[in-house]
């Protein structure tokens, strides 16, 4: 999510980035969502590597000292580790791009790797909220509907989904 003091950002949007101009223009506008996670996939690799490092290296100590149980444990404990770091890694780039190019609204939903993409005619989309405060922002339009929203905290989603349907207006 872009930061309010983003030099880049348009004076008029609070979640999106437009493009700097003396004339207001919301052509361009986009809003990344993206997940906050402080450790990366290639952190993460580094902390299991030690971490796996170290923890063999016990086991291998107390397994020359006779105690041969150790080392299936050990094993069991960095499987474990490990399928939670592999599963933590594939949602670190989660994340919703919304732009408003043209005449288009197109939203782009990255899940696990997985890219989903909806494009709507920028006249008859609707923004709302799917249920009430703090749900999902529901964009839908031509017979098909995305929700956006979910790497905003759910009191400023309300103010997301004014931001988008001010952008869309042209205001």
């Amino acid at each position: 999510m872009s930061h309010p003091s983003d030099p880049t950002e348009s004076s008029a949007f609070r979640f999106a980035t437009a493009p700097q101009s003396d004339q207001p223009s919301h052509q361009g506008v986009q809003w990344l969502l993206k997940r906050n996670c402080s450790v990366t996939p290639v952190q993460l690799l580094a902390l299991f590597a030690s971490l796996s490092v170290v923890s063999l290296g016990i086991a291998t100590f107390f397994w020359v000292q006779g105690a041969t149980l150790v080392m299936p444990f050990a094993w069991a404990e960095l499987i474990a580790v490990g399928i939670a770091f592999t599963i933590y890694a594939r949602h670190a780039r989660d994340g919703e791009k919304i732009s408003l190019q043209g005449g288009q609204l197109v939203v782009e939903l990255e899940t696990a790797g997985r890219l989903e993409r909806a494009e709507f005619n920028r006249e008859w989309v609707r923004v709302e909220p799917k249920n009430g405060d703090g749900s999902l922002i529901e964009v839908s339009g031509q017979g098909r509907s995305v929700r956006v929203g979910r790497h905003v905290r759910p009191e400023l989603r309300p103010a997301l989904a004014r931001e988008i349907r001010f952008a869309l207006r042209g205001c």
